[in-house]
């Protein structure tokens, strides 16, 4: 029976379990959980805001990429229940596609980012078209075979470069009038597309598509029995998370004036995998903490003689011991219980 103090205002349950005894507990309100996570998200904007004051500014950017990267990998993964092992086509095409379209037709940062999120959006559709027909490993080893057809048409293809990629990418004028050659500029350009890009999947997480998209994830025959077309939520999901990979990978190229081979290879979709594992699948901030521990520890251990694969897998077997449900998941976990 619920009761609610009238001194303090919070709810209480009296349960009784199975050996006779009342047990009380506290509901929560419903606005606690949406303050908690509105202060939360209020810091991260504040130490994002500030980062670039402390920190390499280009390193916090590779970050932000890798982080939107893994957002959208993790809105396929982690909401559909979908691994995909292809992911880099769709990062490694928008970077080609942008670099092209602002080193040869000259166009502007913004435009040219739209057109190779475009492309990667319409890669999705016909990745998904094929892929979602299949599920398990049996969807994976698809995504995986078709991402490799881009990598060597992105080997053989002129206008990719090849092995040297395209280089010297003008980062250019946002809107005609900021110049992103400035570090500061550039920085808060990627930081507004990383927010943005990490809006569309908070939305999308908690909204009726994404709830569907759960349902599916945790029993779709029952999700199809309730009448829902799930390979079209699927295909919808794919689409989405292609675009916003593609919207991460247009924005690296830019940041770093590059599309390489390094960019869709089956390597990419690995390290995406490895980063959203490592922070906690299912949960919207664990992507951001895991790209930003794997690219910290590419970043410092590169200097040394270390072998940066070797020690990385190390640490993530040691979190898959002991966070199974990843970093950001066992915690939340945690302090639900608590």
């Amino acid at each position: 029976m619920a009761t609610q103090s009238k001194t303090t205002g919070i709810k209480t349950a009296n349960i009784k379990t199975a050996d006779t005894q009342t047990t009380t507990i506290a509901l929560r309100r419903p606005g606690q959980d949406s303050t908690r996570n509105a202060i939360i998200l209020g810091i991260g904007l504040l130490i994002a805001l500030a980062a670039p004051y402390v920190l390499y500014p280009v390193f916090v950017m590779k970050v932000l990429c890798f982080a939107l990267f893994a957002c959208a990998f993790n809105l396929l993964i982690g909401f559909a229940g979908l691994l995909s092992f292809g992911h880099a086509a769709f990062f490694g095409g928008a970077a080609y596609i942008t670099a092209h379209s602002a080193k040869v037709w000259g166009l502007g940062p913004e435009v040219s980012i739209l057109l190779g999120m475009g492309f990667s959006a319409l890669l999705g559709l016909a990745f998904g078209a094929l892929a979602i027909r299949r599920q398990g490993i049996y969807f994976a080893m698809i995504t995986l075979a078709l991402s490799q057809m881009v990598f060597f048409m992105a080997l053989q293809l002129k206008f990719t470069g090849g092995e040297d990629g395209i280089q010297a990418v003008p980062r250019g004028h946002l809107f005609g009038v900021i110049d992103l050659n400035n570090s500061l500029s550039m920085y808060y350009f990627v930081l507004a597309v990383f927010l943005v890009g990490f809006a569309v999947v908070w939305r999308a997480v908690h909204s009726p598509f994404g709830q569907v998209l759960k349902a599916i994830r945790e029993n779709e025959p029952r999700a199809v029995s309730l009448g829902y077309r799930t390979e079209r939520y699927k295909l919808l999901a794919f689409v989405l998370s292609a675009s916003l990979a593609g919207l991460a990978g247009g924005t690296k190229a830019l940041v770093f004036q590059l599309a390489s081979l390094t960019d869709v290879t089956w390597q990419m979709s690995g390290e995406v995998v490895l980063m959203t594992l490592l922070g906690g699948m299912g949960t919207l901030l664990g992507p951001v903490v895991g790209a930003a521990i794997v690219v910290t520890l590419e970043s410092y251990l590169a200097a040394t003689s270390m072998p940066v694969p070797v020690v990385i897998g190390a640490i993530f077997v040691v979190c898959v011991l002991v966070f199974r449900r990843g970093i950001v998941g066992e915690l939340q976990a945690r302090f639900g219980r608590r």
